[in-house]
């Protein structure tokens, strides 16, 4: 999460919020450094590290649980910094052409996202072993990199005008397949841990779909919503591909279940079924069978999967970045431009509304109104809720 383009909160020092690539640990950069995290239990946020030698930091990203960080700051934009912070010492730096938009890790790769041009490094040496050029402008540097070392794969818009995936292969170093995923603009990208699976959204931000890689084959389809126009800002799955979350710029988190409904087997499957006469009889079943009786667009509208579960956060308006971790239970983390970051519980079996555990401070900023991790009991945590003006807008007809 970079908001080195989104209006600045008055309140908080945050330019930079991002979890690792396990969850087990969240990079903030800030105005006066960059700390790091580890994320472990509810109650208590360790930092592990602090660097105050360096200002307006609006990119930091760590390798795992490593002692490697990839660093960009405002004063130089064009400047990769790799860094080993348990030494406090500079590994090497990269200049590039043009201003670094976003950077992403796995064991085998870095990855360099320009607005016209993706950078794709060994990460043993940081040696440039392949350089995707002239690439449709990609404002927001959006991509994603699977962090799976058997299925490296690098996944950018193939367009500015609809939403094509392009998916390319980083270890073999050639491209893969590209998706149609969606009639507008892509807006977020993520990979299942596997690298297996694709998650995609839109700019219009009202249908998710998964794909499967490399085949390119859509495996799901969810609706987020259709009264609102929203910004999909952030997708992520959960360690075993099971859930997916996505946030946007509204006040709700949705979280989604993967999986294929259940056919009926044995021999209660062959016995016929006793039809039900009238007409709720004929409606059922035009339900059961909309492609029979209904148009094309109201067909896929009933057959897209909803949330499993949903977070309602105390704001709207700002930049998060989400994750589905395990602390040792499941739990929703949201790093969030105010400064914060929230955690909520999520029950795996019924899904539903998700309960604010608790919040804590990112920047080192300390609120006045509150102390720097605030609680109030809430069953198996602790929780608080800060309130925001809203800004999400209804959609134009």
């Amino acid at each position: 999460m970079n908001l080195t383009s989104q209006h600045a909160d008055p309140n908080s020092n945050l330019l930079f919020a991002n979890f690792n690539q396990d969850y087990t640990s969240l990079a903030v950069g800030t105005k006066n450094g960059y700390r790091l995290f580890s994320l472990s239990a509810v109650d208590k946020l360790e930092q592990i590290y602090e660097n105050v030698d360096s200002s307006d930091i609006c990119i930091v990203e760590r390798l795992f649980s490593s002692s490697l960080v990839a660093i960009v700051s405002l004063s130089a934009p064009r400047k990769l910094k790799v860094c080993h912070f348990k030494k406090g010492t500079e590994i090497c730096n990269y200049s590039y052409s043009n201003t670094i938009l976003a950077v992403r890790l796995n064991r085998k790769r870095l990855i360099v996202a320009l607005e016209e041009s993706l950078y794709i490094h060994n990460i043993r040496d940081m040696k440039v072993l392949h350089t995707i050029r002239d690439t449709p402008p990609n404002p927001e540097g959006l991509c994603a990199l699977s962090v799976n070392g058997d299925n490296c794969y690098l996944a950018y818009p193939g367009s500015n005008q609809v939403g094509e995936v392009q998916i390319f292969d980083t270890e073999n170093l050639h491209a893969v397949t590209m998706i149609p995923a969606h009639d507008s603009p892509l807006a977020a990208l993520a990979f299942d841990p596997s690298g297996t699976k694709i998650a995609t959204a839109s700019e219009k931000g009202t249908v998710i779909r998964v794909y499967i890689i490399p085949e390119g084959t859509k495996l799901f389809e969810f609706r987020r919503g259709v009264k609102r126009c929203v910004s999909i800002g952030c997708l992520t799955f959960s360690a075993d591909s099971l859930f997916l979350c996505a946030s946007s710029n509204t006040e709700t988190v949705h979280i989604f279940k993967l999986e294929t409904p259940k056919e009926s087997g044995g021999a209660a499957s062959t016995r016929p079924t006793e039809e039900p006469s009238g007409w709720m009889g004929y409606l059922g079943k035009a339900l059961m069978t909309p492609a029979s009786y209904l148009p094309t667009q109201v067909t896929d509208v009933l057959s897209q999967g909803r949330a499993f579960a949903q977070v309602k956060l105390p704001f709207s308006g700002l930049k998060n970045v989400c994750a589905l971790a395990t602390l040792p239970k499941p739990r929703v983390l949201i790093a969030a431009a105010d400064g914060y970051l929230y955690m909520y519980n999520l029950d795996p079996s019924d899904g539903g509304d998700c309960t604010l555990l608790k919040q804590h401070r990112l920047d080192g900023q300390q609120d006045p109104n509150m102390p720097m991790s605030q609680s109030e009991s809430t069953g198996d945590g602790e929780g608080a809720e800060r309130g925001h003006p809203s800004s999400s807008q209804p959609c134009p007809e």
